[in-house]
């Protein structure tokens, strides 16, 4: 009861930024207890759960000014480097964070202007290769962090700690029946069946990918789709590092996120990019009235913006958009029961290599194909 009451007093208070200091040296003493408290779960002493920050704990953690300086930092990633310093400069990055830029279309440090061309930096042809034999590959460079089904509307954020897809993906526009398809706004379950085009023969499965500091920048489409609507939560900029996943309970909701939704052969698809602090922008190539870490949209929940006036269909591979430095991509999808994945969980992976397979699949198939000849049995 003392609890609740001491949750509800917090609640009233009027918040207002505190200094980074004091905020960062809060936020590492936690950290360090936390740390603690998850080489525990790792050892099974004590359940994953029992490691999440507190509510207060967040809350502190969301004073901090992340989002203007997640603006400073994309102002200073802009800034053009004088020539004779871009070589120093550029490869102090390059050493600190692992950058291969052999395999980059431009080696020459010198030719990039400042560090978020760096960042955006182009492949050579060749250098991503697709596997042919997945049904759904990898649509960046990074880390594994989660995958498997969805289980009555929940996605695992990290190993023992899940939240909900409904709060994520917010009220169901894309199915037959708009928004109203779920009458209970709280079933989590219920939104879960909703997404589901074939629930008979079809699961839900998800995977979450993130992008380190010096990973490939760019991210592609996984599977051939159509594109019908785009959802902009505008949210928090909190850190996505694994360990702070593992800290912060539901931190791709809070977030802010940009949902992609539409269908592939097998029914439902979403591809969301998540931003982070520091994160200066998301770009996606085909919508360019995208605008992210904007005061203009802070004060909404969500901003749909549906591709009615033209065909959004993106192939295996293709260009999709682009971080201003490293984030994370969330795929939530239907597939056939019995697809298996591919990686593990901290498995680092590469742009194009297999994610999931499906028994049977019949990969080379165009979307409207599958369409005509209906769901698979």
């Amino acid at each position: 009861m003392a609890q609740s009451s001491f949750k509800q007093y917090l609640r009233s208070l009027r918040w207002t930024p505190i200094p980074v200091g004091v905020g960062l040296a809060l936020i590492a003493f936690q950290q360090f207890r936390h740390t603690r408290k998850r080489e525990a779960a790792r050892l099974g002493q004590v359940d994953p759960c029992d490691c999440l920050a507190d509510e207060w704990e967040v809350e502190a953690y969301k004073l901090l000014p992340l989002r203007q300086f997640s603006k400073a930092w994309g102002w200073v990633n802009g800034l053009e480097l004088p020539e004779w310093s871009r070589k120093s400069v550029l490869g102090l990055y390059v050493r600190t964070f692992g950058c291969n830029m052999a395999e980059a279309e431009v080696e020459d440090l010198g030719k990039y202007r400042c560090l978020s061309e760096l960042f955006r930096r182009s492949l050579k042809e060749g250098a991503r290769p697709i596997d042919p034999s997945a049904a759904l590959v990898s649509p960046a460079d990074g880390k594994i962090m989660s995958f498997g089904t969805v289980n009555c509307g929940a996605l695992d954020q990290v190993k023992g700690v899940s939240y909900s897809l409904r709060k994520f993906l917010g009220p169901n526009c894309w199915s037959a029946g708009g928004p109203m398809v779920v009458t209970k706004r709280d079933d989590d379950d219920c939104f879960h069946r909703t997404c589901l085009s074939d629930g008979e023969n079809n699961a839900l499965y998800q995977c979450v990918v993130y992008l380190a500091p010096g990973d490939y920048h760019r991210f592609h489409s996984c599977v051939d789709w159509k594109v019908a609507f785009r959802r902009h939560f505008p949210g928090e900029l909190l850190s996505v590092n694994p360990s702070i996943a593992a800290w912060v309970r539901d931190l791709f909701v809070l977030n802010e996120r940009v949902s992609y939704v539409g269908k592939w052969k097998y029914g439902f698809f979403s591809m969301t990019a998540v931003g982070a602090t520091n994160v200066g922008s998301i770009q996606v190539y085909f919508d360019e009235e995208l605008k992210t870490n904007d005061a203009s949209t802070r004060k909404t929940v969500f901003r749909d913006k549906y591709f009615d006036d033209r065909l959004v269909e993106l192939s295996r591979g293709s260009a999709f958009g682009e971080f201003n430095l490293g984030s994370t991509i969330v795929l939530v999808f239907e597939a056939p029961k019995g697809t298996k994945a591919c990686v593990e969980v901290g498995q680092q992976v590469r742009m194009g290599q297999a994610l999931f397979r499906i028994p049977h699949s019949y990969v080379g198939k165009t979307l409207d194909e599958t369409q005509h000849q209906g769901p698979q049995r």
